[in-house]
């Protein structure tokens, strides 16, 4: 009798013992799963392919806005962003500029990016429209050693509610790493041109940044994006400097936000379940 209630004993105990198991592994699942939903190697992946579309339409915008100051103000005008290494050639047709910007064999920017291969632009060569449609493509193009394809279009309004230069851009990318890598990213974005514009001096530009976006990586995750908060881009920093983004990925969502104005790599990214980590943005070796 003893015997058997001892064995009834160790098998309540065992019993206990499987339910606490199984119990916690339940409890640990879900910071699991959304450990593996929002791996940082993925994010900081899509981070990058965040900065490939934007510096890609930006020079596009750039090259376009220096043409279009010194038309309407009938004065000198050339931007300093880009540097002598650039070749920029113009053929104008009946109806359209038609703009090749050539980084050569490698070209680095003010920022600190080296871009290789060229750029084609096209827009209506009427340079006293209010509103016009930027055309973008690429041929034999890297950016910072990865090769890069795709093209965008561009909606650029001269002056919006704010009396600000503003672009709507829907850009369609691909890219792959030297280490074979691969990644397609497409998004709508908006870019208000806040401060610099028309200075000629690219260090005093300031933008406000805003729109959706997909990323899809090697081995088919997925990530969606959408701005939360405008992201701040200053071009004498090569990265965001602040904002918010909401990152959705098989209906979890996370947040990044990328900090309080300083010129830096670092953001915070806060878990579907409301834990943080601050983790450094950008692969790129030559950004740090």
């Amino acid at each position: 009798m003893k015997k058997q209630v001892r064995k009834v004993k160790v098998v309540g105990l065992l019993l206990m013992a499987t339910i606490a198991v199984i119990s916690c592994n339940k409890e640990e699942s879900p910071q699991i799963q959304e450990e593996e939903n929002f791996d940082v190697a993925e994010l900081k992946a899509s981070d990058e392919t965040d900065l490939i579309s934007e510096e890609v339409i930006s020079i596009g915008e750039d090259v376009y806005a220096t043409d279009e100051i010194a038309s309407t103000s009938k004065s000198f005008y050339r931007s300093d962003y880009l540097p002598d290494c650039v070749t920029i050639t113009t053929v104008v047709t009946s109806t359209t500029k038609e703009k090749t910007i050539d980084f050569g064999d490698g070209c680095e920017l003010p920022n600190g990016n080296v871009l290789s291969g060229i750029i084609y632009l096209s827009y209506l060569k009427d340079m006293d429209m209010a509103t016009k449609t930027l055309s973008l493509s690429l041929e034999d193009f890297t950016f910072n050693g990865v090769v890069v394809e795709g093209s965008a279009s561009v909606e650029r309004m001269r002056s919006n509610e704010n009396g600000n230069p503003q672009a709507d851009a829907i850009g369609n990318f691909s890219a792959e790493w030297p280490d074979g890598a691969t990644a397609s990213f497409t998004g709508n974005r908006t870019r208000e041109w806040i401060e610099g514009y028309g200075s000629g001096f690219w260090g005093d530009n300031v933008f406000l940044i805003s729109g959706t976006k997909t990323y899809t990586g090697k081995l088919g995750n997925v990530f969606m994006k959408e701005t939360v908060t405008p992201l701040r881009r200053e071009w004498s920093c090569r990265f965001i400097v602040s904002g918010i983004l909401e990152i959705s990925r098989n209906d979890l969502t996370a947040t990044l936000d990328f900090g309080d104005g300083s010129c830096d790599a670092v953001g915070m990214l806060t878990y579907p379940n409301g834990t943080t980590e601050e983790i450094l943005l950008r692969r790129f070796k030559n950004l740090g």
